[in-house]
């Protein structure tokens, strides 16, 4: 396994050394296309009637809906955010193009491998990768043969949800493409509609809807992006419950209240985290943590295998 990991730092290395510009022009292209959300109000937050008939001891850091209210209408100029989470093809050419590190993530999963740097390696080390990296078993094959399963092995992780990057990995990936994370606000509304759905779909909780409370049984545990037609939002963003959690761009700090103005604090020390994940035990797999009103803070240098991003942008609004 050490010699696995050599190999992973030295292609950390080339992959920062063949930056060249043809691969922004590649990212462009392969980032995830955008919903534009117009301009308008939309329902935030939850009741506090109903958040506090519910809170009880769970066994979490904060109470229950606790950092989620007072419920209110929040208005937002048209904005455009990402129909899909961002993926590891995409991120990859951000990596590529910018001398940037690779996610700790692509060296368990084997996506720092690529093909390019895999077609040199000789046939004990791709029998390396392929049992202790890629889970194949390779005894009998010929090098040829190896190569082209961890190559197609490797293919199917590329529509999978980056993971492993922490908020200031996602806010430079969203920068280099002209865009920005986006807010809680943004966020919220794109996953809920101005409806106020507890869910992206409606308000009642449906598991065949979303990779979340548990999982579905991917292979990664994450799904590969849009994989849950009837979970998208009602703009038609995907992914917004379960999946990965994703990072936006605000601090961690409570809401306004008509009792206590929200005022900055000079200590904030964390970042908010939307949408739950398809992992986790015990109350964790609770449908609550996919909820679309639901806050997670994390220090922003967090990186975790079910935490990801999708970014955002500003757009002109043409007044008639």
């Amino acid at each position: 396994m050490l010699v696995v990991k050599a190999m992973f730092y030295a292609i950390s290395i080339s992959l920062m050394n063949a930056a060249n510009a043809q691969h922004a022009v590649v990212a462009a292209e392969q980032a995830a296309p955008m919903i534009t959300i117009p301009a308008g109000i939309f329902i935030m937050g939850s009741n506090p009637a109903t958040a506090h008939a519910t809170l009880k001891s769970s066994g979490l850091s904060k109470p229950m809906y606790a950092d989620e209210y007072p419920l209110r209408t929040v208005h937002l100029e048209t904005y455009a955010i990402d129909q899909f989470e961002v993926t590891n093809r995409a991120y990859y050419a951000f990596v590529i193009a910018q001398n940037y590190l690779v996610p700790d993530t692509w060296q368990s999963n084997g996506y720092a491998f690529a093909p390019d740097t895999l077609i040199n390696a000789d046939l004990s080390l791709l029998k390396q990768l392929a049992q202790q990296v890629f889970k194949i078993e390779v005894s009998n094959l010929s090098r040829s043969q190896i190569l082209k399963a961890l190559i197609e092995r490797r293919e199917l992780l590329n529509n999978l949800p980056v993971t492993g990057v922490d908020w200031q990995d996602a806010h430079r990936y969203c920068a280099w493409l002209g865009k920005r994370l986006p807010t809680e606000a943004e966020w919220e509304k794109a996953a809920r509609g101005t409806e106020g759905f507890e869910y992206p779909w409606g308000n009642q909780w449906d598991i065949k809807k979303a990779n979340a409370a548990g999982g579905h049984g991917w292979e990664q545990g994450v799904a590969p992006v849009g994989s849950y037609e009837n979970g998208k939002s009602p703009y038609g963003v995907y992914d917004m419950a379960g999946n990965v959690m994703e990072w936006v761009e605000d601090w961690y700090q409570p809401y306004p209240s008509p009792n206590a103005p929200a005022t900055a604090p000079n200590n904030l020390k964390q970042k908010v985290a939307r949408g739950g994940s398809w992992g986790g035990i015990g109350h964790y797999t609770l449908s609550y943590f996919a909820r679309s009103a639901q806050r997670f803070n994390l220090s922003p240098k967090a990186r975790f295998n079910d935490l990801g991003f999708r970014c955002a942008q500003n757009l002109l609004t043409v007044k008639q």
